[in-house]
């Protein structure tokens, strides 16, 4: 049964519109923990708090955290469905059904705006001109297929400026995995030319590239360029491999997307299995895995909701809509959908689910592989949990501890030289990395300044993160903006490592005392060396038994707290190196700066000893900036 709403939710369903919309849900700290959707403002958000309203655990948990309701009106659905998209990749609600690991997917990304189009991994599409494909679900996913196109397709993946003028290629140019541009081996036409051949088989158009690569293999023998015409024979073998393991599902050379999904309510996820159909033939298939999705009432389409929010996840960044998507179930709000589609896509976009023959196969074939999709992921997930919480027992016990950690954090420093000392804090709550919880730490104090001082730079750290501890958990300040991440630095960690030995430890013990929190946090220092385990106050280690999970998981905690560390200095030495004497020269820009290092192939010395008339002549440049080149180089 629904208890009565808050006094100020009550009001609000007094004044809900009978417009179409999107609906915001916040709870006492004004986060917003659901974003929903609306043919009729009122009638919808009013049926969360019915009395006689049946609703799943899940809704129960949202409406019992409702504290405040506030709406977006629009003219139509199609209009919510769009804002509702931006809306929930705004503020991640907690309670709305989500893709697991909801961050960007890796795309193939080909430039084709440029004269010689590169191919990289990107996790980000932009209007840049360039070609995307995917989303896939992994970035190996996309390398793999590289790796295997790469051999039929050479392609450029240096960053060489190509003028056709250099005097030798590299590596890649004599293993046939590029074309030799760089050394006139290959023309701007040829080059785009394979690159496009790479681009149509990506899309799914198999059998032309085939057709092409046949007459490119049977025109070169004809004019006796037998070395080439085995070349060109080589690539034709190894697509038609390719070609062999895409099955081939319709004769009418159509374009679909098949979706099937599988559910197990007692883990509150859900499995989608995508197929994807180009010109006919099965080229690819990918696995994502839905979060949030909790059991629904018996009389709730749960398996159509659930396409439905793919969809919308889905292809809200997919480089191609096809024109059919196939479905396991219809979503309810299927017209909606269809009509987003088609804004996507440029066309109309039909959802269907079909009912016989091939189509009907091959929906089947989707549904099982999305229920032993998830099968396996689930006895994965069970399988870590076990280890997880194997591991925190034993290190409980080994350590004494007063319950389980939790919440372990582990800090770690890097430096070179004194240079660029920087510190990290990895946070793993469960047994598993929470990599949102994780902080770098840029150090100024004395632990950077002269001879490196790992024991400063430390205190310096830990005294920034622990005073955060105590600010956010004092009351709070009315007129106090809350800054991003700060629920993170409020939570008390269950223990802390401190990647060093005794005296580490003892700059951890000093800084907990300084704040007051030594006996509510406990601190052990972990050893480079041996990996024993010191405790405050004793002289003797610990020693975790060799092979155990909880060796295994202080391993995994230490190592992720170094990585965290090296990746952050190295990014910072990085920029530092970028760094050239033309940034101390007045009237240089950054633009102007990138056309001197490109034009003289980042030659300093070169630049120092050109003439102004040389200098002028840069793209960009101009007299009076080359003179100032002259003046302060």
């Amino acid at each position: 049964m629904i208890r009565e709403p808050p006094e100020k939710v009550a009001s609000k369903l007094q004044n809900l519109p009978d417009r179409p919309g999107c609906y915001l849900m916040r709870d006492g700290e004004e986060r917003v923990i659901y974003v929903g959707k609306a043919k009729v403002l009122r009638n919808r958000v009013r049926s969360y708090f019915h009395r006689s309203a049946q609703h799943d655990p899940k809704t129960k948990a949202l409406v019992a955290e409702i504290r405040d309701i506030t709406w977006w009106v629009t003219e139509t659905e199609l209009e919510a469905l769009i804002l509702e998209n931006e809306l929930i990749k705004r503020y991640k609600p907690h309670y709305n059904i989500r893709l697991k690991d909801d961050r960007q997917f890796p795309y193939i990304k080909v430039n084709w705006q440029n004269d010689f189009p590169r191919i990289e991994v990107v996790r980000r599409m932009r209007k840049d001109g360039a070609r995307y494909f995917g989303p896939y679900t992994s970035a190996t996913a996309c390398h793999r297929t590289l790796d295997a196109l790469r051999r039929i397709f050479p392609y450029l993946d240096c960053d060489r400026a190509i003028t056709g003028e250099d005097q030798r290629a590299c590596l890649y140019y004599h293993i046939h995995m590029c074309g030799g541009p760089c050394i006139g081996a290959q023309s701007r036409e040829e080059y785009r030319a394979d690159i496009e051949q790479l681009m149509n088989f990506l899309s799914g158009d198999t059998d032309q590239v085939l057709g092409q690569l046949e007459r490119q293999m049977n025109r070169a023998a004809e004019n006796l360029q037998f070395e080439l015409a085995a070349l060109y024979r080589d690539r034709l073998k190894a697509a038609q491999r390719i070609a062999e393991q895409q099955k081939i599902i319709s004769a009418s050379l159509e374009d679909a997307d098949y979706i099937g999904v599988a559910q197990d309510p007692s883990v509150g996820h859900a499995a989608i299995q995508v197929y994807k159909v180009r010109k006919g033939r099965l080229i690819g298939r990918e696995n994502f895995i839905l979060e949030g999705a909790d059991a629904p009432n018996a009389d709730v389409n749960q398996h159509g909701l659930l396409i439905g929010v793919f969809i919308q996840r889905f292809y809200d960044s997919a480089a191609l809509t096809p024109k059919l998507i196939l479905v396991q179930a219809m979503p309810d709000d299927a017209e909606v959908l269809e009509a987003w589609l088609a804004s996507k896509r440029g066309s109309a976009v039909e959802l269907r689910v079909p009912q016989r023959g091939a189509k009907r196969n091959l929906m089947r074939m989707a549904e099982n592989n999305a229920a032993e999709y998830l099968r396996v992921q689930m006895a994965t997930w069970a399988a870590d949990t076990n280890r997880q919480t194997e591991a925190l027992a034993q290190l409980q016990a080994a350590l004494d501890l007063p319950e389980a950690p939790a919440r372990i954090e582990c800090y770690d420093i890097s430096t070179l030289q004194g240079t660029n000392t920087v510190g990290s804090m990895v946070v793993f709550a469960k047994g598993a990395p929470l990599k949102s919880a994780y902080k770098r730490f840029k150090i100024r104090g004395k632990g950077a300044q002269g001879a490196p001082d790992d024991f400063a730079s430390m205190r310096e750290m830990l005294r920034r993160r622990f005073r955060r501890i105590v600010e956010e958990n004092k009351a709070p300040d009315p007129g106090r903006q809350a800054r991003k991440g700060d629920d993170h630095w409020r939570v008390l960690p269950d223990l802390v490592i401190i990647d060093g030995g005794k005296g580490q430890l003892g700059v951890a013990v000093e800084v907990l005392e300084e704040f007051g929190l030594q006996d509510r946090i406990p601190v052990v220092g972990l050893a480079k060396r041996e990996e024993e385990i010191f405790r405050p106050g004793e002289s003797k280690a610990v020693w975790l038994k060799r092979g155990s999970e909880a060796l295994h998981l202080v391993q995994r905690v230490r190592d992720e707290a170094h990585r965290f560390a090296i990746s952050y200095h190295r990014n910072l030495r990085r920029k530092e190196q970028v760094r050239s004497k033309l940034d101390d020269v007045r009237g240089i820009g950054p633009k102007r700066r990138k056309a001197l290092l490109t034009y003289f192939k980042g030659d300093i010395e070169k630049i120092r000893q050109a003439s102004e008339d040389e200098l002028a002549a840069v793209p960009g440049m101009t007299r009076k900036s080359a003179q100032a080149i002259k003046e302060q180089l």
